[in-house]
C-alpha cells in the first residue's frame, strides 16, 4: 500500500557514517528499489509500472538517457530509475486545498526533499502580484496571463525559454518553433550546465557534438576508460554494458577522485552470479586530482609518441590535421609536472600505457567530473588527441563516449533547443515554416540569470526541470528570478524554483512518461534520443494523475495559439491533436529524422547517422579530424585550502532528492556532509563527526558560505574534498565558468573549512 507524503521535513542534522561498500547493485538494490516504489505506488501499480520501463512497447525512463540492448530483461530498469518511475506514478497528489494550507513563505523553507515528496500537481497554480498563496486558475486564464507579459515586454529578447532534459522531441521542437517564432534565440537549456563542454570539444575536433559510439562497440572494445563518472549511482545500466565488455575479454581503467562501489564490483541482480560473487569490473583505478585529467592524458600521448609503432600514421595522415603542432605541445610534458597535477604514482600511469599500447580498440568514456572545470574544453579535445593518434575513431570497438545524465536532453539539443543555432537549421526552419527565424545568438543558462539579475529579462519560462536548485550561485540565481516580471514553471511536481518567483507566477501541471496521452487524433506517443543517437519512441501506460493535466505538446501549441494570434499561419492545432504531423515536419527540418513516422515504428527505433562514426568523414571546419595543442591546466590550491566537487547522493537523480541516503558511501539519514581526505582532516585539525562551514574564495572576493557540513574522513585524492549538490550550490560563482562552453565550474570550487559556530 502506498504511504502518505511526510508532514513535516526530517531533521538533518545528524547523519549517521558507516563504513562504505565496495559493490553495487545486488540483493540490496532489489530490496530498496521495492520499498520505495511500493511506497509511492503501491504493490499492484508497481508491478504493472514497472514492466512497461525501457520496453520497445512501453515508455522511456525519465531517468539517465543510457540506451536500451536491442534485447532486453523483463525488468530493463535500474534501482535510480525504478526510484524515478515511482515518483512520477506515485498515488500522492498535491491539490489546490494544498497550496492554500501551504503559502509560498512556507514551501520557501521546505526542503527540496519534502517538496518533491509531496505528489503530482493536479491543477494550473497562480500566484498574483503581492500574493502569498497559489491559488487554481483555468488554462484559458493561465495563457492569458502568460500572453499578458509576453506582448508587454520591448523586445522578444526579454523572455527566457528555458528546457529539462525530460522534455520530448515533439515538445522540445514545437517549443523552439514557437520562441522564435515570437523573435528570440534565449533558449537555454540543462545541457548549458552538464555536457556543453563535449559538444564544444568534439563539435570541433571530430565534427559531432555527439558521443561517437553504439552499445555494440563498447561490447567489442579491448580497453574502456571511464574517466570523472559514477555510473553506479548516476547510470546504473551501464553497469551491465560493463559486466558484457569484461565477459568478452575488455579491460576497464577507472579515473576518479573517490573510489566508486559500481565500478568496484557490479552484483547484477538479473543473474544468480550477480546475487552472489558479481564480477570485478575496474582493472585498474587511477585516483586523480580534481581537473588533472588533461595533465594525464597530454602525458599519455607524449608517452605513446615515443613508443616506436605505437602510433596509428595511415590514419593520421588520411583523416586529421593539426598532427604537428600538437605533437610539438606533447612532446613538452614532462613526468614531474604531470605527477603534480594528478597526485598519481609513476608507476600507475605506465601500467595505463602499458595497458593502452595492448590494446587494438579503444573507448573513453566521461561525464561531469570531465565537463564542469574552466578547462573542461582543452582536457576533453586532449581525450580526443588520445583517441586519434592510435585510429580509435570510426572502428568497431572505438570511440567518444560522454554520458548524458538526462533521458532526452542530447534529443532536446537534436530538435533546435539551443542558443546558438546553426545557420543551417534555422535555413531548414525558414523554409518548412516560411519566417525568418532571429538569427543573434540568445541567452545560455549563466547568461540568462545574469540578465534577469540585470533586469535585461523579465519574462521566464520553464518547460520541466528545477531550475533554481540546478543552477550556480545559489543566493544570486533566486535573487535574479525574483526580479522577473513573470515565472512559469511546466512541471509534474513540486519543486524549489516553485517557491522562488518573480511579481507573478504560474505553475502548468503536465503528463508524465508514465501515463497515457489522448488527443482529438487518438492516444500518441512521443520520441526521444538515448546518449548514442537512438531515437525511439514512449508511450505512456497509466491514466493521467488528474483530468486537469495537458500534455507538453499541448501547453505549447496552445500557448502559441494565443501569443501568435489566429493570423499565424503555423498549424498549432493539428500539431496538438496529432503528433505525427508534427513529426513529419521535424522530418525535414533535422538532418537524420527523415521518414521520421515510418523508421519511428519500428520496434527499438533507429539510429541517427554519425559521420565520424560510419564513414569516418569528419564534417569540420578543416574537413579532418583536428588534433589541437591547448596549454596544460589545471587548479592550483592555496596552502590550507581544498578543492570540492560537488556532487550527487545515491538517493538523487540531478536535483531529485529521493531519500536522505547515501547508501555506497555510507551515509544516512542527512545529506549535509564534506568528504575529506583523513590526511587532509588531520593537517586542517578536523575530527571525523566535526561540524563545518564550507566557504568558497573566488577572485571577485565575495564570501558564499554553506554552513553545518559534518566531516567524513573518506579516502577521497589528497587535497580534494566532495559534498552533494544541490546544497552546495551557493558555492559556485556565477562567473566560474568553463572557457568556451560557459558551463558551470561546479567541479573544482576552492574551500576552505571552518568550524561551524553550531559545532
Amino acid at each position: 500500500m502506498a504511504t502518505k507524503p511526510p508532514q513535516g521535513d526530517p531533521v538533518q542534522d545528524a547523519p549517521k557514517v558507516a563504513e562504505r561498500k565496495r559493490a553495487a547493485a545486488g540483493l540490496p538494490a532489489i530490496g530498496h528499489t521495492l520499498r520505495m516504489a511500493h511506497q509511492q505506488m503501491g504493490v499492484k501499480r508497481t508491478a504493472l509500472t514497472l514492466l512497461s520501463v525501457n520496453q520497445k512497447d512501453g515508455f522511456d525512463c525519465p531517468g539517465c538517457a543510457w540506451p536500451e540492448p536491442d534485447h532486453r530483461n523483463k525488468a530493463e530498469f535500474c534501482e535510480n530509475g525504478a526510484k524515478a518511475v515511482a515518483e512520477e506514478a506515485t498515488l500522492r497528489r498535491v491539490t489546490p486545498e494544498f497550496f492554500a494550507a501551504h503559502p509560498v513563505s512556507d514551501l520557501a523553507r521546505r526542503s527540496g526533499y519534502w517538496l518533491g515528496q509531496q505528489g503530482r500537481l493536479t491543477h494550473p497554480m497562480y500566484l498574483p502580484e503581492g500574493a502569498d498563496p497559489y491559488e487554481p486558475v483555468s488554462w484559458e486564464r493561465a495563457f492569458d496571463i502568460v500572453a499578458e507579459e509576453l506582448t508587454a515586454l520591448s523586445s522578444p529578447d526579454e523572455a527566457v525559454f528555458y528546457t529539462s532534459g525530460r522534455t520530448s522531441n515533439e515538445a522540445a521542437f514545437l517549443y523552439q518553433l514557437f520562441a522564435r517564432k515570437l523573435g528570440t534565440n534565449n533558449l537555454p537549456d540543462c545541457s548549458n550546465m552538464c555536457h556543453e563542454s563535449s559538444g564544444s570539444a568534439l563539435s570541433e575536433t571530430i565534427g559531432v557534438g555527439k558521443g561517437s559510439v553504439l552499445l555494440d562497440d563498447l561490447y567489442q572494445a579491448d580497453l574502456i576508460v571511464v574517466a570523472g563518472q559514477n555510473p553506479g549511482t548516476n547510470h546504473p545500466r551501464m553497469l551491465s554494458a560493463l559486466e558484457k565488455a569484461k565477459a568478452n575479454g575488455a579491460r576497464v581503467v577507472s579515473v576518479n577522485p573517490l573510489p566508486e562501489a559500481g565500478l568496484e564490483r557490479f552484483r547484477n541482480p538479473q543473474t544468480p552470479k550477480g546475487l552472489t560473487a558479481g564480477t570485478t569490473l575496474t582493472d585498474l583505478f587511477l585516483q586523480i586530482r580534481i581537473g588533472g585529467d588533461q595533465a594525464l592524458f597530454r602525458l599519455l600521448n607524449k608517452l605513446i609518441l615515443d613508443t616506436p609503432g605505437a602510433v596509428d600514421e595511415e590514419f593520421v595522415r588520411g583523416h586529421t590535421h593539426g598532427f604537428e603542432q600538437f605533437t610539438e605541445a606533447a612532446r613538452a610534458a614532462d613526468w614531474d609536472g604531470t605527477l603534480a597535477a594528478t597526485g598519481l604514482a609513476r608507476e600507475d600511469v605506465e601500467r595505463f600505457l602499458r595497458m593502452v599500447l595492448d590494446s587494438e580498440r579503444i573507448v573513453v568514456c566521461w561525464a561531469m567530473g570531465l565537463t564542469q572545470h574552466k578547462h573542461s574544453v582543452p582536457m576533453i579535445r586532449e581525450i580526443v588527441n588520445f583517441l586519434l593518434l592510435r585510429g580509435n575513431i570510426g572502428r568497431p570497438g572505438t570511440g567518444v563516449c560522454p554520458v548524458r545524465g538526462h533521458s532526452n536532453v542530447q534529443g532536446d539539443r537534436t530538435m533546435g533547443i539551443f542558443e546558438r543555432p546553426a545557420p543551417a537549421f534555422l535555413d531548414a526552419l525558414e523554409r518548412e515554416f516560411g519566417f525568418a527565424p532571429p538569427r543573434e545568438h540568445g541567452y545560455d543558462v549563466v547568461r540568462a540569470i545574469r540578465a534577469l539579475r540585470d533586469g535585461e529579462a523579465k519574462v521566464f519560462f520553464a518547460m520541466g526541470g528545477n531550475f533554481v536548485s540546478a543552477s550556480p550561485d545559489t543566493e544570486v540565481t533566486e535573487a535574479a528570478m525574483r526580479r522577473a516580471r513573470l515565472t512559469v514553471h511546466v512541471s509534474t511536481k513540486l519543486n524549489r524554483s516553485h517557491a522562488v518567483t518573480g511579481a507573478r507566477a504560474l505553475i502548468l501541471p503536465t503528463l508524465g512518461r508514465t501515463e497515457r496521452d489522448l488527443q482529438a487524433s487518438g492516444e500518441q506517443f512521443v520520441t526521444v534520443e538515448d546518449s548514442m543517437g537512438m531515437v525511439h519512441a514512449s508511450r505512456g501506460r497509466l491514466e493521467p494523475a488528474s483530468p486537469h493535466l495537458l500534455s507538453e505538446p499541448a501547453i505549447v501549441c496552445r500557448l502559441a495559439r494565443r501569443v501568435l494570434g489566429t493570423e499565424d499561419d503555423v498549424p498549432w492545432e493539428e500539431f496538438e491533436k496529432d503528433y505525427a504531423t508534427v513529426r513529419d515536419r521535424i522530418a525535414r527540418v533535422v538532418p537524420g529524422f527523415e521518414d521520421f513516422n515510418a523508421r519511428v515504428a519500428h520496434p527499438g527505433g533507429f539510429a541517427l547517422p554519425h559521420a565520424p562514426r560510419d564513414e569516418r568523414r569528419f564534417p569540420t571546419v578543416t574537413g579532418k579530424a583536428n588534433f589541437t595543442a591547448a596549454p596544460v591546466e589545471y587548479p592550483h590550491l592555496p596552502e590550507g585550502r581544498l578543492l570540492l566537487q560537488t556532487l550527487r547522493s545515491h538517493d538523487q537523480y540531478n536535483t531529485t532528492i529521493y531519500g536522505l541516503d547515501d547508501r555506497y558511501r555510507g551515509i544516512r539519514n542527512g545529506r549535509r556532509v564534506v568528504l575529506v581526505n583523513p590526511d587532509d582532516a588531520r593537517a586542517l585539525q578536523l575530527a571525523d563527526g566535526s561540524y563545518v562551514d564550507l566557504v568558497s574564495e573566488w577572485k571577485d572576493g565575495v564570501e558564499r558560505r554553506a554552513p553545518g557540513f559534518r566531516v567524513v574522513h573518506y579516502p577521497t585524492a589528497r587535497g580534494c574534498a566532495a559534498a552533494y549538490y544541490p546544497e552546495t550550490n551557493v558555492l559556485v560563482p556565477l562567473d566560474a565558468t568553463a572557457d568556451v562552453s560557459n558551463t558551470p565550474a561546479s567541479k573544482s570550487v576552492v574551500v576552505r573549512l571552518e568550524q561551524s559556530a553550531t559545532d
